[in-house]
């Protein structure tokens, strides 16, 4: 496996990094723990070095998991994490509302280092970006905990791109994980992706995969059970899974020609646009790992990858990507 460094942070990764939360969290598809580090190991032997979670994701159980499979190899790396939701220590409920005040992002740390069992977090972001806290505070309560040793770097995960600016102006922010794939390509319009050539910030995108929809596994028909955080999204509505099959058609046509996979092909054009992005696509089967992770051995063409962005422009997404109280979480 290729690495990639984000931005100017001197973070160094893995191409391709390894979106964990799926593992046990919003979808109807659960590994238990054992499943989870095993995955998770079999991923660090194909190369992957870059893991991403957040201690919403269970809440906690997932950091739980990621720590105890990447306790072995500890120095060969990359623990991502993220504080930002409100969640009650006590219980272990998400309150559903943001909290970025710095009394509670310290607390949140102390529980993600004990979960992840380290003492130090490689890559700590803001989940969602709070509107009652400045981000000016946000962003100096992370260097403090940088400078004691308890954080290396700085993300931010959504934030609009003049809170990202006020943020980067306090501490340098490594990275910005933001949802970024052929259906949703918001970041190139609204200025987060120009903010982050100009200012030297890496690139993560979630949902790379369109939250599985353009690797061609969900077609005009599929029932999305319940218990799957996409039952309520109204981009995987029956009526806009069928309207936006066409985006699958047009993976499908370029991955014939490859003898590649839609997904390879999805994951490959997002590698293709900038030499600091690194998707993070999760799963909870080997054999879909291992197809993720052949795509960063995919070299699209420039006149490739012309066409499909021709293509894809004449294409209209249907739906929203989230429900509107999610939506209302996102570019602040």
């Amino acid at each position: 496996m290729q690495k990639r460094t984000l931005g100017h942070s001197g973070l160094e990764v893995s191409t391709l990094g390894f979106g964990c939360m799926g593992l046990d969290f919003g979808y109807a598809t659960k590994l238990s723990k054992a499943e989870g580090v095993a995955l998770i190991g079999a991923a660090v032997e194909r190369g992957v070095t870059f893991f991403d979670t957040a201690e919403v994701y269970g809440p906690f159980t997932n950091e739980e998991m990621v720590g105890e499979a990447l306790r072995p190899v500890r120095d060969q790396v990359v623990i991502a994490t993220k504080f930002g939701f409100d969640i009650d220590p006590a219980t272990g409920s998400n309150l559903g509302s943001v909290n970025s005040r710095p009394d509670h992002i310290r607390a949140a740390v102390e529980g993600s280092l004990r979960r992840l069992g380290i003492e130090t977090i490689d890559l700590l972001y803001q989940h969602r970006v709070d509107p009652a806290v400045p981000i000016e505070d946000v962003a100096g309560t992370v260097r403090d905990l940088i400078a004691e040793g308890k954080a290396r770097h700085f993300g931010m995960s959504e934030p609009g791109e003049q809170t990202l600016r006020r943020a980067h102006a306090v501490q340098p922010v490594a990275a910005v994980q933001n949802e970024y794939s052929l259906w949703w390509r918001a970041p190139e319009t609204n200025g987060i992706l120009a903010a982050c050539d100009e200012l030297g910030i890496g690139f993560v995108p979630y949902s790379p995969l369109g939250k599985g929809f353009l690797t061609g596994a969900i077609t005009a028909g599929t029932q999305v059970p319940a218990g799957d955080f996409r039952a309520s999204t109204p981009r995987f509505a029956p009526e806009a899974i069928e309207k936006n099959q066409v985006f699958v058609a047009l993976l499908q046509q370029v991955a014939a020609e490859k003898g590649a996979t839609p997904a390879q092909v999805a994951l490959a054009w997002l590698l293709a646009r900038r030499p600091y992005i690194v998707p993070i696509p999760g799963t909870t089967k080997l054999h879909r790992l291992e197809e993720n992770l052949a795509a960063a051995d995919l070299v699209l063409g420039a006149d490739e990858l012309e066409r499909i962005d021709r293509s894809a422009a004449a294409l209209e997404v249907e739906g929203d990507r989230y429900a509107p109280a999610q939506m209302a979480m996102v570019g602040r």
